[in-house]
């Protein structure tokens, strides 16, 4: 499992995006899940950080989904239209 920081904004999302897709490469998984339970502060590059992830792991023949997306911003990815993409871990 792959584990968001408690922040994830502009400022932190390609530190944060290169520690997830350096997870993902180590991932043996078939089903690669993304834990945003502890994510409290966040912008819409949170939704462009999980985009990119989602995108590695389909093209490594791997599923995704995230657990614990906050509610604003399962919001905001429904805003965007992109809700379906990110579909919670079950």
């Amino acid at each position: 499992m792959l584990v968001l920081p408690s922040e994830l904004t502009h400022r932190q999302a390609s530190a944060c995006l290169s520690m997830l897709l350096q997870g993902l490469k180590a991932h043996r998984e078939p089903t690669v899940v993304v834990d945003a339970t502890g994510l409290k502060a966040f912008d819409s590059s949170a939704l462009a950080v999980l985009l990119e992830c989602r995108r590695e792991a389909l093209a490594s023949g791997k599923s995704f989904s995230v657990q614990g997306l906050p509610t604003a911003l399962r919001g905001m990815a429904g805003l965007y239209g992109v809700g379906i993409l990110i579909t919670p871990a079950g």
